[in-house]
């Protein structure tokens, strides 16, 4: 099944308290904040409150728009707080399956062995994949006089696979004509905890670089050499402070730190500058390849659309088709009703995410409707 795509005119939509974020995203930082009474209401944010708290953790991709969501969602439902830990994605799922959260955020779907425990977790249904967010990944790079860098797929391969050592090397300037590169050593880094940003970004580099990558995708980081950062919030701080360094993390991640981000070649070899209209355009590909209420995604990450960025996730909430807690279910249900809204999803243009496609959104909307 296909999956339509949303106009860029939600963008200018602002989300209620988009702009009051302020430091955000930190692996060691919660996102919750106490409910008060704020100035919003209910019926400004298009929801019938929760009441009480619920926990969930994960993704730290998603981290920046979830502290937006839970200020918005709390200024409007006095009664309710939301408690989101950006833990990384791959411990967000041990801790949702091991029954300490109502939902868990992650970069990526479950997989097969991870849904058994899931379900089991979840006792009277199954665990769903509810796709909420499409955050772009940035190649970030440092490397002072040299922006809007060219890079392929290949490249980024041999770069990260150690191959490629010198930032003035014949394939790196064979891509960029004109362009005085220096001879500095490139540094890699790469996301040191499970994490669905690196599963994604390992993802991409198998599909997308014609056998230059041999390593087999996942969470964890398993190819040789370079340094790990914990989180996105520490792969900004790592590449900021050394020059000669290039990594992977989240388009919102990247501009916020203001890094230097390079263009990246889809697969028609057009080389893309990444924004939330182009990362969109990757996502009007995608396919639904979960059974019944789940709607997880299979993504081409060697889309030729034009003017497609390729490097793309989307990030999901993780959590019970049925058997949540009473006492959780009608908050979750009524948060994930508003953050899958019109209202929840406008504003994410301005944080550096993109809005779900269209038709994506409303089957988000009508499984979170019906949760028991």
């Amino acid at each position: 099944m296909m999956i339509g795509t949303r106009l860029a005119a939600l963008g200018g939509v602002a989300l209620a308290g988009a702009l009051a974020l302020t430091a955000c995203g930190s692996d060691n930082n919660s996102t919750s904040s106490s409910g008060g009474s704020g100035s919003t209401s209910a019926a400004s944010i298009g929801v019938t409150c929760g009441k009480g708290t619920v926990t969930a953790s994960g993704s730290t991709a998603q981290a920046n728009a979830m502290s937006t969501w839970t200020k918005a969602y709390q200024q409007a439902c006095s009664a309710a707080t939301i408690n989101y830990q950006g833990v990384g994605s791959g411990a967000g799922i041990q801790q949702f399956t091991a029954g300490s959260t109502a939902f868990a955020g992650s970069d990526s779907a479950l997989k097969p062995q991870e849904h058994g425990p899931a379900d089991q977790r979840c006792k009277s249904g199954k665990a769903i994949d509810l796709p909420m967010v499409t955050g772009p990944i940035a190649v970030v790079y440092n490397l002072p006089g040299v922006d809007g860098l060219n890079m392929s797929p290949k490249n980024l391969a041999a770069i990260f696979s150690g191959k490629i050592t010198k930032w003035n090397d014949p394939a790196i300037a064979k891509d960029n004509a004109g362009v005085k590169l220096p001879a500095t050593a490139i540094q890699t880094f790469h996301r040191s905890e499970d994490s669905g940003t690196s599963e994604n970004f390992t993802k991409f580099l198998k599909a997308a670089s014609a056998g230059a990558w041999s390593y087999a995708p996942g969470k964890k980081w398993i190819a040789p050499g370079g340094q790990g950062a914990k989180g996105s919030d520490g792969i900004a701080q790592a590449i900021k402070q050394t020059q000669g360094a290039i990594s992977y993390d989240e388009y919102s991640y990247a501009t916020n730190s203001k890094l230097q981000m390079a263009k990246v070649a889809n697969g028609s070899g057009e080389f893309v500058q990444l924004t939330s209209d182009s990362a969109a355009k990757a996502v009007e590909a995608a396919q639904v390849v979960g059974q019944g209420n789940d709607l997880a995604l299979q993504i081409d990450y060697a889309t030729k659309q034009k003017g497609a960025y390729p490097v793309v996730l989307v990030t999901y909430e993780i959590t019970c088709e049925k058997g949540l807690a009473a006492d959780q279910l009608k908050l979750v249900q009524s948060f994930l009703s508003y953050v899958s809204s019109d209202k929840g999803q406008s504003g994410l243009t301005q944080l550096g995410y993109a809005p779900l496609p269209t038709t994506l959104q409303q089957k988000v909307q009508t499984v979170v409707k019906g949760l028991s």
